[in-house]
């Protein structure tokens, strides 16, 4: 991929802001001489400049970098603001998910005048790359769920659809670990308008494993077209493409910002396709390794517990 990826790495002060040019990481402070920018959060907060000044640098790197494969990444947005995720938001996935439930088809949500709907994670599930995460004492049915992360650049509200992606800083990869038998409250009736769970659900600790890096929107050729694959134990599990997606990115970020200020560093999960344990009741265990990777950004890799 042409150009740099924004990182963050450990380095020996603490984390900091990375700038991925081919192999090598270089630090964002000392590559744009502007010592303010130590974090990647300090980076999206002035985006439009530092972008510049990284896209430039990239094409001719002063400085000493390190080896990627000798560096720590963590995941590259610590911390999002918010991080809003979209629901039942693949074809393919809401196939999947009617057929295990014996369900018949519905309707495109478009045909019924609805609008995407979100549930919100916890900025603190965020998890890195290669991190280990503890699921045997806390659900039997944990699932996978890849997902094309939106990562935000500029403050924005009202936008349009002609407008909306104007906003966007640029993408990572996203995996949103979901108990599947905690979302839920069993002792609640069916019927009950309280029955659901989407703390337990969704924001335990270490469930949003996010990273390598952030790719530059300037670098994409189309989010909407970009190939999504899971492995897990290297057995390929979800395989499918962006395109799968209902409400495209920039229908997601208009209607949220129809009623929500996004800010530098909130996020969105776009939704996760087809291929989820929940579609064959299979879920993962201790000792399962979950690979995740995005055509042109990258990919992440975490070992369960």
């Amino acid at each position: 991929m042409a150009g740099y990826k924004l990182a963050t790495y450990q380095s020996a002060d603490g984390p900091r802001a990375g700038a991925v040019v081919g192999d090598h990481v270089y630090d964002v402070a000392a590559l744009t001489g502007q010592a303010k920018y130590v974090s990647v959060l300090n980076v999206l907060n002035d985006w439009d400049k530092v972008h510049t000044l990284l896209d430039a640098a990239s094409k001719a790197p002063r400085g000493e970098g390190k080896p990627v494969a000798q560096t720590k990444l963590l995941a590259p947005v610590r911390w999002p603001g918010t991080i809003y995720c979209a629901g039942a938001n693949y074809k393919d996935h809401v196939e999947e998910m009617l057929k295990a439930a014996n369900r018949p088809p519905e309707p495109d949500p478009h045909d019924l005048g609805l609008k995407p709907w979100f549930f919100i994670k916890a900025a603190r599930s965020v998890t890195d790359p290669g991190a280990t995460v503890k699921i045997s004492n806390y659900s039997k049915k944990m699932d996978w769920e890849i997902e094309l992360c939106v990562i935000i650049g500029r403050t924005a509200r009202d936008l349009t659809l002609e407008n909306a992606l104007s906003c966007v800083a640029g993408y990572t990869v996203g995996n949103d670990l979901s108990a599947r038998d905690l979302g839920f409250r069993q002792q609640v009736p069916e019927t009950s308008p309280f029955r659901a769970d989407w703390i337990r659900h969704k924001s335990f600790d270490g469930s949003c494993p996010l990273g390598p890096w952030i790719a530059p929107a300037a670098y994409i050729s189309n989010p909407s077209n970009l190939a999504m694959k899971t492995w897990v134990n290297d057995v390929l599990k979800q395989n499918s493409n962006s395109g799968q997606m209902i409400f495209n990115i920039a229908e997601q970020i208009s209607h949220l910002s129809t009623g929500i200020t996004l800010h530098p560093g909130d996020m969105i999960m776009t939704g996760t396709p087809a291929g989820v344990g929940a579609g064959r009741n299979e879920f993962l265990k201790a000792g399962d390794v979950v690979r995740t990777e995005i055509a042109e950004i990258g990919s992440i890799s975490n070992t369960m517990a």
